[in-house]
């Protein structure tokens, strides 16, 4: 049997500005900035997500798996969101 992390797709390695558009794109929309933290709100979700910007700098690959389960999407609908341009 394979294990399901084998299952997944590979999250694509980008600096913050690029996670935060596939995430505006999921529907998420910036509702206010705390420093180099982003944070991200959804209407009809109590949920926020805090995305830390910083130049230079690619995002986590285990931050982004965190962001995207806190935002209830799984990798796939996430990598979809993430490849789509507007």
């Amino acid at each position: 049997m394979i294990p399901l992390e084998y299952n997944m797709p590979k999250l694509p390695r980008a600096n913050a500005i690029k996670h935060i558009a596939a995430f505006k794109r999921a529907g998420w929309i910036v509702n206010h900035i705390e420093g180099s933290h982003h944070i991200l709100v959804k209407a009809g979700s109590q949920i926020h997500l805090s995305v830390p910007v910083h130049a230079g700098k690619e995002l986590g690959i285990g931050l982004l798996r965190r962001l995207i389960e806190k935002a209830d999407m799984t990798q796939e609908e996430y990598c979809t969101y993430f490849s789509k341009k507007k």
